[in-house]
């Protein structure tokens, strides 16, 4: 039998990606993080009427970004720049539990080292943070930023690479 995670694949973001990783992007924040976020935060981050579409696809490619797929369908997306730092982690709530996220932290780790990276780092959700601790993450600062004039709360996280 294969695990679900068995058939996680990773591959760079094209620009046709861009309609459904901004889907993605809104339905986990619109979906998941609402059990760890008030609706006006939900709201401001998410901004689903205040994103282009070519704003985004400029944004995605603009940062080292990658695409997981089950079967051939966009499951999640993510990044890392080469001082490991990521950007954004987001799975689709359809395809949560299933290794999607494990698998693109994985891979973003190895492209770090891979670029001589020091460490991993991110902003990390209310709701990512537990995620992010059981694979070596650990928190740095709780930061209150503001976004769209509603004041937020997040946990920068590092992973050192030094092994």
């Amino acid at each position: 039998m294969i695990s679900a995670e068995s058939q996680v694949r990773i591959r760079s973001y094209e620009s046709s990606d861009a309609d459904e990783t901004l889907c993605i992007f809104h339905d986990a924040i619109m979906v998941t993080a609402s059990a760890d976020y008030a609706p006006e935060q939900i709201m401001a981050w998410a901004r689903p009427d205040k994103r282009d579409l070519r704003g985004w696809d400029r944004s995605m490619l603009a940062r080292e970004s990658y695409v997981a797929l089950l079967g051939e369908q966009a499951a999640g997306f993510s990044d890392v720049s080469a001082e490991g730092y990521i950007d954004m982690l987001f799975v689709s709530p359809r395809f949560a539990r299933r290794g999607v996220a494990r698998q693109l932290l994985t891979f973003l780790e190895l492209r770090a080292r891979g670029m001589s990276a020091s460490q991993l780092s991110s902003n990390v959700s209310i709701t990512a943070r537990p995620f992010f601790e059981t694979l070596g993450f650990h928190v740095v600062a709780e930061q209150h930023p503001v976004t769209g004039g509603v004041v937020m709360t997040n946990f920068h996280m590092i992973k050192e690479l030094n092994s």
